[in-house]
């Protein structure tokens, strides 16, 4: 080989490796250099010291350095980020306070009155016309000036589920606006829906929207005509209190001129006495776990890091130190315990990985030790299969630890109500997936924890690698008794059910209710999907235990099928959910918050 040929390949071994972690390692790089451009000539390829392959059964180790000058080389360090944005809250800047009392609806000097109402209360002769027909209607609004009836007519207002209207009110000692939201027909008035969000939950939401468009700091809230016992009430105030934290989320973390995304300071609702203040303390405190996720989803890839949600996890732990402990693995520690999967995804990014362990330990006596294990891969490119081209929302894979994200949620909702019986152990195998030269490859073939050898046909099949490792030491180092995995993981199951339904494997039918159960609940859509033994054929691999991928065809169910063989269903309960469609919704605002309730309700469920 030529002297420039050797030249070019020390330069290009000093562009590879004195870029990996910005100026930190530009120094680093020139030993390479050096290197490269002394041993091309004898046909030797230098290995950097950070590179780390298969090395047996023992899992994912160093090789010994081929070039002697590499090991003056510097591990990667943490990227630091000069240019973005600075430390970021996880809290928003404002949340209304949520209570109950009592009164009458035209004697609050709020700055907005919302009124629930629901069909029944109107009668329309045609389309474009309506008028009140209830007398409880009627007589509320004779004490509101006639702003009721006014509103009714001009705009036509019929109490259609998710319909409302607002106009200034001129009553003296009486509320600035009032807003008629409607609920539907009271005949099929119900606190949770067979499928979805709560009808409160977007009255909640009406509330909230209302509130923001007026510039209302108060706010009193009444159903008119309800048709709910007062036990239901009670828990419709709950539901509603949850849409009006929910509601008023508009996240301006990152914009050069930031504002609390709502104004409002206090909301009082006009029902449902003592046991509607139990629900709406419970409401907000599973709102706000709801709430993390959405801002830690949100959040750009150089925000949250596997650091960054390291951080999160801190800070729900420093919040409950009495029932909450945090342990945080770093890479060291994890090649210790052999996380060759999880590992092997992690190394080619300069972010370190971070293995996060948040426990909740209740007061009382543990009845069942459970966990829940969230993908937390903060930024996903795909390694070397790229995402490229038109589809591949490469630009959109900061949200591939939306599972994180929920598990992270539905902690700090657990931090908060505090329920008992039940030891809740929160995993995140937090990474990036990157590309870089010592990068897993396509064909590589890595080591679990467990042993099991898993051949990489597709690098872009990353999520599931880490939550094996992760569920292995829920089952291992945590001795759980059912374990939940959350994750973004596939396309596939976004084509199937699309970006409102997440899709849902378990290992028995008991699991499967439960979790179920508990979405019904949260008010968010699950649909269970088959575990159809025969598909994982396709995962067969000729010269390791398995592969990462199946064929193209029931992609998600596959992927299931992988997650599966890393746990002993025997032993332990599991559930698979993905949640690759309903964690982002442009519609929504992006970032949904989902799961972080569902988790929560499953979880305090297993200690009753």
């Amino acid at each position: 080989m030529t002297s420039r040929m050797a030249m070019q390949a020390g330069r290009q071994a000093a562009r590879l490796f004195g870029s990996m972690a910005g100026s930190s390692l530009r120094a680093a790089g020139r030993p390479f250099a050096a290197a490269a451009a002394a041993t091309v000539r004898s046909g030797v390829r230098p290995v950097p010291l950070a590179a780390r392959r298969l090395a047996g059964a023992s899992g994912w180790r160093s090789y010994a350095t081929v070039v002697a000058a590499a090991s003056d080389a510097a591990e990667p360090q943490p990227m630091s980020y000069p240019y973005g944005p600075a430390k970021v809250s996880l809290e928003p800047a404002k949340v209304a306070a949520l209570g109950v009392k009592a009164g009458a609806p035209e004697e609050q000097a709020v700055d907005l009155l919302v009124l629930g109402v629901w069909e029944e209360a109107f009668e329309s002769p045609d389309e474009k016309s309506s008028a009140i027909k209830s007398e409880e209607l009627k007589a509320l609004d004779a004490k509101l000036g006639g702003v009721l009836a006014d509103i009714v007519s001009l705009h036509a207002f019929k109490g259609a589920a998710g319909s409302s209207q607002t106009m200034r009110c001129g009553v003296a000692g009486g509320p600035r606006f009032v807003t008629l939201c409607g609920m539907g027909k009271a005949e099929k008035a119900k606190v949770e829906a067979d499928w979805g969000a709560s009808p409160f939950t977007s009255f909640g939401a009406c509330i909230a929207a209302a509130a923001k468009a007026n510039k209302a700091k108060t706010a009193a809230v009444a159903l008119v005509g309800s048709p709910l016992s007062e036990a239901d009430a009670a828990a419709a105030a709950g539901k509603m209190a949850g849409g009006v934290v929910n509601g008023a989320y508009e996240s301006t973390r990152f914009k050069s001129k930031q504002a609390p995304a709502t104004t409002l300071d206090n909301v009082d609702l006009l029902f449902g006495g003592d046991a509607a203040a139990a629900a709406i303390a419970r409401a907000r405190a599973l709102a706000l776990g709801a709430l993390l996720t959405r801002y830690l989803v949100e959040a750009p890839p150089n925000v949250c890091t596997p650091t960054h949600l390291a951080h999160a996890a801190a800070e729900i732990a420093a919040s409950a130190p009495e029932v909450m402990q945090l342990e945080v693995l770093e890479k060291a520690d994890c090649e210790k315990l052999g996380m060759g999967l999880y590992l092997g995804v992690a190394e080619a990014s300069a972010e370190p990985p971070k293995f996060v362990h948040l426990t909740y330990t209740p007061k009382g006596e543990v009845k069942k030790k459970v966990a829940i294990v969230g993908k937390g891969v903060t930024f996903d490119s795909g390694g070397y299969n790229l995402k490229a081209g038109a589809g591949s929302m490469i630009e959109m894979m900061k949200f591939d630890m939306g599972g994180s994200g929920a598990t992270l949620g539905a902690a700090k909702a657990l931090a908060a109500l505090q329920p008992e019986g039940v030891e809740v152990h929160f995993l995140i195998a937090a990474c990036e997936n990157m590309v870089d030269a010592r990068g897993l490859r396509p064909g590589d073939i890595l080591v679990a924890s467990n042993g099991k050898t898993v051949e990489i046909n597709n690098t872009d099949a990353e999520g599931r690698l880490t939550l094996a490792d992760a569920m292995l030491f829920a089952q291992n180092q945590c001795g759980v008794e059912a374990i939940v995995d959350i994750a973004t993981l596939t396309g596939a199951c976004m084509i199937a059910l699309g970006d409102g339904v997440a899709g849902m494997w378990a290992s028995s039918d008991e699991m499967a209710a439960g979790v179920a159960a508990a979405a019904k609940t949260a008010g968010e859509k699950v649909w269970r999907m088959p575990l159809e033994e025969s598909y994982a054929e396709q995962l067969k691999s000729s010269i390791a235990d398995m592969k990462n991928t199946g064929g193209r065809m029931g992609g998600a169910i596959t992927a299931a099928l992988f997650l599966k063989d890393f746990v002993k269903t025997d032993k332990v309960q599991w559930c698979h959910i993905d949640i690759a469609g309903p964690a982002w919704r442009d519609k929504d605002g992006g970032a949904t918050g989902f799961g972080a309730q569902l988790l929560a309700e499953w979880a305090v469920a297993q200690g009753r």
